[in-house]
């Protein structure tokens, strides 16, 4: 008996949807799956207009609606939400300005159960139109936070031909298992958006489960590095937040002199690139006895999963950044020292 599969296309919000939709169901309604698939999707800060139009393109669609804009985190989880109740088998959570190639679906259901202990999955990931090119071949983790994707703009020719461990699926390419979002829970609603995944595919880990490339799944994406470096704010707090709720006490009192002087450069990064404001936004949030409520209650319920201990999944962080767009001089500096001092936090953990 085949699994059901449920397609969350990533939230709607004012025109995405009229920009991206037609490419992404044309590839979904061109899987070759044998399964029931159904399409899911949020329609955030929605309107009589845009209600209308999803409709109109996606009549065989569930749409959830919300009169504000929540985010990419809570507007996949309503959909999520949904599909849970209706009973479906897998979750995977789609970008809108994705194509997927006719038997993604297929290859991805085919990795998933294979075996037990992978608890998450990604496709891999290339850019559109510059086929030839990666965009994720899945997601790495500085021991400081930084989420980056593993590969962009390298060539086609050199993503693994295996399926092989990753430390977290993009969020625009989440293929999950039910028992898992049982187990685990869902994006965490708190991050709004950016870094949802990494958070999530992390606790996947803590719980004892693997997350996974699995290369003979293709699809494409319409991706832009400069949408999200925009997003300054969310990028840098929500990187805090995944360390502070995700390492063991020990973890963060040793990584902790290399975050001062992250902080530190950060500090200047943002006095030149004209960001500050938003700098100062990231340490107000983490000067309120409100938020750091939130965050013990999100540690213990992270540190309640865990059957792996940190010196395990140490072995799958990185102590380099690498963002090509930004990848001068000064992450050729930086980069040595920080990998250096990870390599030794690596050899004292428990």
């Amino acid at each position: 008996m085949f699994k059901r599969v449920a397609i969350i296309i990533s939230p709607n919000w004012h025109d995405y949807a009229e920009k991206y939709i037609d490419d992404c169901l044309e590839g979904i309604r061109a899987q070759d799956y044998p399964g029931e698939m159904k399409i899911f999707i949020t329609d955030n800060e929605t309107s009589e207009k845009s209600y209308n139009f999803l409709r109109a393109k996606m009549p065989e669609a569930e749409i959830w609606l919300n009169k504000n804009n929540d985010g990419f985190a809570k507007g996949c989880n309503d959909s999520m939400k949904k599909a849970l109740a209706l009973g479906f088998d897998y979750i995977f959570n789609l970008s809108i300005h994705s194509i997927m190639d006719p038997s993604c679906i297929s290859s991805l259901v085919a990795v998933a159960e294979s075996d037990p202990r992978i608890g998450a999955l990604q496709a891999l990931c290339l850019l559109y139109p510059e086929k030839d090119k990666i965009l994720s071949l899945g997601n790495a983790t500085h021991f400081l936070g930084f989420g980056y994707c593993v590969g962009y703009k390298e060539k086609r020719e050199n993503a693994p031909a295996k399926i092989c461990d990753i430390f977290y699926p993009s969020g625009g390419s989440f293929f999950l298992k039910r028992e898992i979002l049982e187990k685990v829970g869902m994006f965490n609603e708190e991050y709004w958006m950016y870094n949802e995944d990494q958070e999530l595919g992390w606790r996947i880990w803590l719980a004892g489960f693997r997350c996974v490339l699995a290369p003979q799944a293709i699809m494409y994406s319409q991706y832009n590095f400069l949408r999200s470096i925009k997003k300054y704010y969310w990028m840098d707090r929500n990187r805090i937040l995944a360390i502070l709720e995700c390492y063991q006490l020990l973890t963060l009192i040793l990584i902790f002199p290399a975050f001062f002087l992250m902080e530190l450069g950060l500090i200047l990064f943002s006095i030149k690139n004209g960001s500050l404001i938003e700098k100062i936004k990231v340490w107000q949030y983490f000067l309120s006895a409100k938020n750091w409520r939130y965050i013990r209650k999100a540690r213990s319920r992270n540190q309640g999963l865990r059957k792996v201990r940190d010196r395990e999944i140490a072995k799958l962080i990185t102590g380099k950044i690498w963002y090509q767009e930004i990848g001068d001089w000064k992450l050729r500096l930086v980069n040595p020292v920080f990998n250096t001092y990870w390599l030794l936090v690596r050899l004292v953990l428990p």
